[in-house]
């Protein structure tokens, strides 16, 4: 029995035949301390097992599965046990001499997304790479499960709200642990009793005390990790003000940092943009097993930081003012607050697309979801949900939402997700039976009591109407620009998109000649990443082209190009 009051001991599960004593010999030297290691040795009694536990609320973190035991196909035994355990992450383990020969076997099914990951047998008592993979991978499921053991940020609320889903949503992807308590529990009552009558909730308390924040916005919860701008400094002027900690921005940051610019990153969330929403990236180069965009964010940010970069996270930029601080520097308005740059990168990339039915903004927080909000999936289990949008990140949601919710179904307005999303997603998608996908059908009416109980579905070509129960909405609605700050100086398209090189009107041109590449209408402004007209809205071009941007800021700054 566990004790009330704590959680359940994480199952690391180990099926196999002739390699399986050599798995479960490796598997509880290294992860016993953390996880039970359990190894049934047939069929009957993994079933057994797998329903016992599935009773007891036991999650089960990896369930690791030898190449073709007992004669069947180690993805059919996944598959089959995946009922008991969808939020476990699926390994399948191979000696070294049968390796060769099942690369190919296991193609199709790492890329239709049926395994998390493929691995040899450790080939020594310190494997560390084999152990850097499965630590990684337990890292990940902690993580999409919200399975801390750290006593984190504690934060007071009664039930769902917009704010709440806001908080958990910032702290989750700057990487900060944390927990919610109702105002009735020990730490809620306590955590009250210290803000005074005039607190409401939701609530921050520190682990340590440090703070205690009533109802935070996101500029109080980024003051708290980085600071305000008024501690920049009354009289610095850096070299180059990023304004966006997407791909782009990060990038720019990590290389520009590196190679000795003063540089400061602006965000008006958390690190990492609309990119550190998603799920799990599996096309980023360097990355076999994939990383989600939280962690990429977390890790280009620890990258630059390194390198001197400074942030300012939760501050929301309102204006650009051209060539107007000392020595023609540019100005960057934060409200009453702003910070000047010899140059300026416009990273600010787009925002989901409203769905524009007031019946559900209304539940805001409460079901209804702009983004993947993964901190939200652990509300879905064995429930229905709905994701509208065909790209890349409505995908990843998908498949991250298919991990907890009974069913997860993909609408949108056209024939199918070919012409919007890339195919490793549509084939992990099509493989997936917790998925399916609606084409050609809008959302136009939801509602519920305090909580999305229902969506009304609409066929874009006959009109006809269907209800269906609905616990969960999340809405990937595609690119809508951040330009509202800038000025008309800095020319856009009609849709509001940056533009750039040799993109720009011509009456902007020096000598008949276009802007350098990522070089906008304005002298030392420049953009990358998704608000630039023309860009190809990936993850890793976006970081590409902040990296690309470096040179041209050091080539303005050089004396020859004064």
């Amino acid at each position: 029995m566990t004790p009330p009051g704590t959680r359940p001991t994480p199952v690391i599960l180990v099926l196999g035949a002739e390699y399986r004593q050599a798995m479960v010999d490796v598997m509880t030297q290294r992860y016993s301390s953390d996880y039970e290691i359990v190894a049934p040795t047939s069929m009957e009694e993994a079933i057994e097992v797998l329903t016992e536990l599935k009773s007891g609320r036991r999650p089960v973190a990896l369930a690791a599965c030898e190449f073709f035991a007992g004669g069947e196909k180690a993805t059919h035994l996944l598959a089959k046990f995946q009922k008991f355990m969808p939020s476990a992450r699926r390994l399948v383990y191979v000696p070294v001499e049968r390796f060769r020969g099942s690369v190919e076997v296991m193609r199709e099914s790492l890329a239709e997304g049926r395994l998390d990951l493929y691995l040899m047998l450790p080939q020594g008592a310190r494997d560390e790479e084999f152990h850097t993979a499965i630590s990684e991978t337990l890292s990940d499921w902690a993580q999409s499960v919200s399975y801390s053991e750290i006593d984190g940020t504690r934060i007071i609320a009664d039930g769902p709200s917009p704010d709440l889903t806001r908080i958990r949503d910032f702290l989750d992807r700057m990487g900060l642990p944390n927990t919610v308590h109702t105002s009735d529990s020990p730490a809620g009552v306590a955590a009250l009793a210290a803000a005074g009558p005039e607190a409401s909730m939701p609530l921050l308390q520190a682990p340590n005390d440090d703070y205690l924040l009533s109802n935070p916005s996101n500029a109080d919860l980024g003051a708290v990790l980085y600071g305000r701008p008024t501690d920049i400094g009354e009289d610095a002027i850096c070299d180059l003000v990023i304004v966006g900690a997407g791909p782009a921005g990060l990038g720019a940051a990590v290389y520009a940092a590196s190679e000795g610019l003063d540089t400061l990153i602006i965000d008006q969330g958390p690190i990492g943009g609309q990119a550190g929403t998603s799920s799990m990236i599996r096309n980023y180069l360097g990355f076999p097993r994939g990383i989600s965009g939280m962690r990429l964010a977390q890790r280009a940010r620890s990258q630059a930081v390194r390198f001197g970069a400074r942030f300012l996270a939760g501050q929301e930029v309102t204006a650009l003012r051209i060539g107007e601080g000392p020595d023609g520097c540019h100005v960057v308005e934060l409200g009453g607050d702003s910070v000047r740059g010899r140059t300026v990168l416009i990273a600010t990339g787009v925002d989901y697309r409203r769905l524009g039915v007031d019946a559900l903004e209304e539940l805001l927080g409460r079901g209804v979801n702009y983004g993947a909000a993964a901190s939200t999936s652990r509300e879905v289990k064995h429930k229905q949900v709905y994701v509208v949008g065909g790209g890349n990140s409505a995908g990843q949601a998908a498949v991250h939402l298919a991990r907890f919710a009974s069913h997860v179904t993909i609408l949108v307005r056209r024939e199918g997700l070919a012409a919007t999303m890339s195919s490793y997603l549509i084939r992990e998608i099509e493989g997936n039976p917790r998925i399916s996908v609606r084409p050609r059908t809008v959302v136009t009416d939801g509602g519920g009591e305090g909580h999305l109980e229902w969506l009304t579905l609409s066929d874009v070509g006959t009109g006809a109407e269907e209800r269906v129960d609905a616990a969960g909405l999340y809405l990937l609605l595609g690119a809508q620009p951040t330009c509202h700050w800038l000025p008309p100086e800095v020319a856009r398209d009609d849709l509001g998109f940056v533009l750039s090189g040799a993109d720009t009107p011509w009456q902007s041109w020096q000598g008949g000649r276009p802007p350098a590449p990522y070089a906008t209408t304005v002298p030392g402004v420049f953009v990358a990443g998704d608000i630039r007209c023309g860009s190809m809205k990936r993850v890793a071009s976006a970081s590409g082209e902040g990296a690309g941007v470096v040179p041209l800021v050091h080539a303005f700054l050089s004396p020859e190009a004064v």
